[in-house]
């Protein structure tokens, strides 16, 4: 030991507590599993990350991840600009009461015009049939190219969508007010079948004639008068996060070269 140098002193023990002890039964044996390859069962976890799913659902999720990456052009990205929530709300309160009737209200009707014929002897006059909602690619095309359609309505998410494809353009040039709306189930349903590509109003009664102008007007502003603001904007060309970050890490090295 140097000379001239003190010996510091230790730290007073602390006072051990103690500690409590574990009953363990012994009947009981204590056995630790493993996992290891040909032993113990493995535990039941969530799989669906391994499932291997149906080849049409791969189709449809591969699809949508293309959609996103690629660049789409403008007159296939419009078809992603669908109508708000209140203006779809009014469109299809207003599409109720233009439903297609049904065959039994059609078996009334008819029924109802042979007995006023039975009853009077005179011939037989058609009765006109209750104003509706016309659906139909080849149908609302040709109301648009007669100029009779009052409002198109389109389906966003027809499948192909070269069905439709030529209506937003037809319909500004024959200067028909058009608005997409989101679903071709929700169309269908209106006129009674499982999907319809779009819908057209051809004639309506008087008193829907207000709520059908404002819903023109708000048509004409929101899709014909924004032809060339929609003709300039294209769609997709989002980037996975892997690519994101990879572009994110370069720019935040050139902003630290830049310093």
């Amino acid at each position: 030991m140097v000379k001239g140098k003190k010996k510091v002193a230790k730290a007073p023990l602390r006072s051990k507590v103690a500690e409590k002890k574990k009953v363990v039964n012994p009947l009981f044996e204590k056995r630790t599993r493993n996992f290891g390859i040909g032993q113990d069962i493995q535990p039941k976890r969530n799989l669906n990350r391994f499932v291997r799913w149906p080849k049409y659902i791969r189709l449809q999720r591969q699809k949508a991840v293309l959609l996103q990456r690629i660049k789409v052009p403008p007159t296939i990205h419009q078809f992603k600009q669908a109508v708000d929530k209140q203006m779809a709300t009014n469109l299809f309160r207003l599409l109720d009461k233009y439903r297609p009737e049904v065959k039994t209200e059609r078996a009334k009707r008819l029924k109802q015009r042979a007995e006023t014929r039975a009853a009077s002897g005179a011939r037989d006059v058609p009765t006109d049939r209750p104003v509706m909602v016309r659906s139909g690619v080849n149908t609302v095309t040709n109301l648009v190219e007669q100029k009779k359609a009052q409002l198109v309505l389109i389906a966003h998410d027809v499948d192909p969508l070269e069905i439709v494809l030529h209506l937003p353009a037809l319909c500004r040039k024959m200067d028909v007010p058009y608005c997409i709306v989101k679903g071709k189930a929700r169309l269908g349903q209106v006129v009674r079948r499982k999907t319809a590509t779009c819908l057209a109003f051809e004639k309506t009664r008087p008193e829907d004639k207000t709520q059908l102008n404002k819903l023109v007007e708000v048509a004409r502003n929101n899709y014909n008068e924004r032809a060339t603001d929609i003709a300039r904007h294209w769609g997709g060309g989002i980037m996975g996060k892997k690519s994101q970050a990879k572009v994110a890490k370069l720019e935040r090295i050139k902003a630290k070269e830049a310093k």
